[in-house]
């Protein structure tokens, strides 16, 4: 699957993306709001390939796809929408972007692709998404793309010897064609 944006190409992962993968996942700034405090080669690798099987399952019910400059080829994170079950009408979305790409808006262009793929091609009834409170930049991304904050819950994720409390935001469908003005 290939889908593209302006700047990006977001396609199924291939073996070799475990390379640029573990180069910014092995990014003490980049694990500051992810539960791995380091990364291996061999937890890089299995990532990956889990996220390949996922692309060959059908009916397909999770779309982890790599984020990938159209400029010069390079791997520069990863994207995904993740439904329980193929016939579900609701998925979760979730991103992550190597550092370096930080702050250029590569994020809010992978994550609004997906939710247009998820409501127009999928014909989702619900997207949703959640962050760490402290990561400000993810929920300025969700904000961004359109989708409505909807509450926090306390304390409700224990990584790294602390409970974190998550922000929650949706989109439903509807929403998504009011915000774009088709029918």
């Amino acid at each position: 699957m290939i889908l593209t944006t302006e700047r990006l190409i977001l396609r199924d992962f291939e073996e070799q993306d475990w390379k640029p993968t573990l180069e910014y996942q092995s990014d003490p700034e980049f694990l500051r709001y992810n539960p791995w405090t380091q990364r291996s080669e061999m937890d890089v690798r299995s990532l990956i390939r889990i996220f390949i099987n996922w692309g060959r399952e059908r009916p397909r019910k999770k779309y982890q796809l790599a984020i990938v400059l159209k400029e010069n080829n390079q791997v520069i994170g990863n994207c995904g929408l993740r439904m329980t079950y193929a016939e579900a009408g609701m998925a979760d979305l979730g991103y992550e972007l190597d550092r370096r790409y930080w702050g250029r808006g590569y994020a809010t262009e992978a994550a609004y692709a997906l939710l247009q793929y998820g409501f127009e091609q999928l014909h989702l009834h619900r997207i949703w998404a959640y962050c760490l409170l402290e990561n400000t930049a993810s929920a300025h991304v969700l904000q961004k793309i359109g989708m409505r904050y909807e509450g926090s819950q306390l304390e409700s994720e224990w990584m790294k010897g602390r409970w974190w409390t998550t922000l929650l935001f949706g989109l439903l469908e509807r929403e998504w064609w009011e915000q774009h003005h088709r029918y």
